[in-house]
């Protein structure tokens, strides 16, 4: 008979180590390990007894004939909300895994529940399964009537053995399994505890082996960590197809969904929701929630195209100078790298003729969106300096650009579709790089084109300027 282990589990990251330390070794964590009694067989045996991921076919087959196949069943499932596809790459793959995780509260099981009538209410009135284990079925039905709509095709279980819930699902067949949430879940021959890293480990290993199999596609809800990451090993993201995650910013209705893993679809895709007493609902227009501009022009503001993982999105960025008070300037960064920005005030400072030493500079993004793309250097760049000299800045322009070390604006990618984009709301100029300048012109917008950072100011300011004076 196997003898008895003692591990010790972080409650943060569910991290395992043999011996108890002071801070956790996997996610860094003070006085978060606790101990815990397993079996040695248990924590060896499971994983190497267990069925391959990817269920055998018997002879290979040539990759021709399986692409005819995956056309011919027809892989995709609409989840029922435009912006939840465009995220998962066009919908629902048959045999897919999703997990999507999100702090507390901030409307997991609200967004999945709608995406469970969504998908019965698809062609051919599909059959959902939809497995509480954190919530009674009358607390999902109070959610459900609260949502309002029909779910005489959703189908639910209130349990925490994962066990009966396939065997259901396995009886059911159903288009869509919703397991609420993994964290709550346990096999009968895994010992642990349900949250336990071997558990979450053999549990999503089971709900891959069963998507695969059966061609059902499963979403799972996954806790976070204080930090955001889904809680449990890495070892989770790699074993599912999709890694969503629902975010928000502090005392906003807004949400946002993420994807940062998608084998059918393109990773750091957004789709944008708003939070109603009835569910959520989507935001077609995104520029509305980060163009909330003030009414007369004022120094400082500008707006851009950024990229918004497959389509181009127009936010404000901000841009505050004011001399220093202290003995060191102050560079804060709200949204963007402070890195970049210290390049941005050397580029200004060497080639734009614009000293910044002495002041405190502030930059910003508006709406709380995190740019990780070069192109905001240019309108953050003309954002100081128009508050350093005071001018206000056009409130039907646009930028958007690259810059280099030697002064030089750079292009960036899909600069046409930025411009088209910025075109069809309304704005009616737009500085852009010389090198993304398009072959015909666009109906309805000026383009300026630019090669070099202090061309840039010149065109922008100097006439502001002198209009004003």
């Amino acid at each position: 008979m196997a003898r008895a282990q003692t591990i010790h589990v972080c409650d943060a990251c569910h991290g395992e180590t043999a011996k108890w330390q002071g801070q956790c070794p996997h996610c860094g964590e003070w006085n978060s390990l606790q101990a815990r009694v397993v079996s040695a067989a248990s924590r060896t045996g499971q994983a190497s007894r267990g069925p391959s991921l990817v269920p055998t076919t018997g002879a290979p087959a040539t990759l021709t004939d399986a692409m005819q196949a995956a056309a011919a069943e027809a892989p995709r499932r609409s989840a029922g909300m435009a912006e939840l596809d465009r995220v998962l790459g066009g919908g629902l793959v048959t045999g897919s895994v999703t997990l999507i995780g999100g702090e507390p509260g901030i409307g997991k099981s609200t967004l999945l529940l709608q995406v469970a009538q969504g998908v019965a209410q698809d062609v051919g009135r599909a059959q959902v399964l939809y497995a509480s284990g954190e919530e009674s079925a009358a607390q999902v039905a109070l959610r459900a009537r609260r949502l309002g709509g029909d779910y005489g095709h959703v189908q639910i279980i209130a349990q925490t053995d994962l066990d009966g819930i396939l065997a259901i699902a396995g009886s059911a067949k159903p288009a869509l399994l919703v397991v609420d949430s993994i964290q709550t879940m346990a096999l009968t021959a895994v010992p642990n505890a349900a949250g336990a890293v071997t558990q979450l480990r053999e549990c999503t290993a089971a709900l891959v082996r069963f998507a695969k199999e059966t061609g059902t596609a499963v979403l799972i809800v996954g806790h976070v960590t204080k930090d955001g990451a889904i809680a449990g090993p890495r070892m989770l993201e790699h074993l599912v197809d999709t890694v969503l995650y629902f975010e928000r910013d502090a005392g906003s209705r807004f949400r946002r969904v993420r994807a940062a893993k998608n084998r059918f679809g393109a990773a750091n895709e957004l789709g944008f929701f708003l939070m109603q007493e009835n569910g959520l609902r989507e935001v077609r227009n995104p520029a509305a929630i980060y163009l909330s501009r003030a009414q007369q022009p004022v120094a400082g503001s500008l707006v851009m195209v950024t990229r918004d993982g497959t389509r181009p999105l127009l936010v404000e960025v901000q841009g505050l100078v004011d001399p220093s008070r202290l003995g060191a300037p102050r560079r804060v960064a709200q949204g963007i790298d402070s890195g970049r920005l210290a390049m941005v005030l050397a580029v200004l400072h060497r080639h734009g003729g614009l000293g910044l030493q002495e002041h405190d500079v502030f930059a910003n993004v508006v709406g709380g969106l995190d740019i990780d793309e070069p192109a905001w250097d240019l309108p953050v760049a003309i954002a100081l300096a128009s508050s350093l000299r005071d001018v206000p800045l056009p409130p039907d322009l646009v930028a958007f650009g690259e810059l280099g070390l030697t002064g030089e604006v750079r292009p960036v990618p899909f600069g046409e579709e930025r411009i088209r984009e910025a075109a069809n709301l309304g704005f009616k100029r737009a500085l852009v790089p010389k090198a993304n300048l398009p072959q015909s012109p666009i109906p309805g917008i000026q383009l300026l084109g630019v090669d070099r950072i202090e061309t840039a100011l010149a065109r922008v300011l100097e006439p502001r300027r002198a209009a004003t004076s």
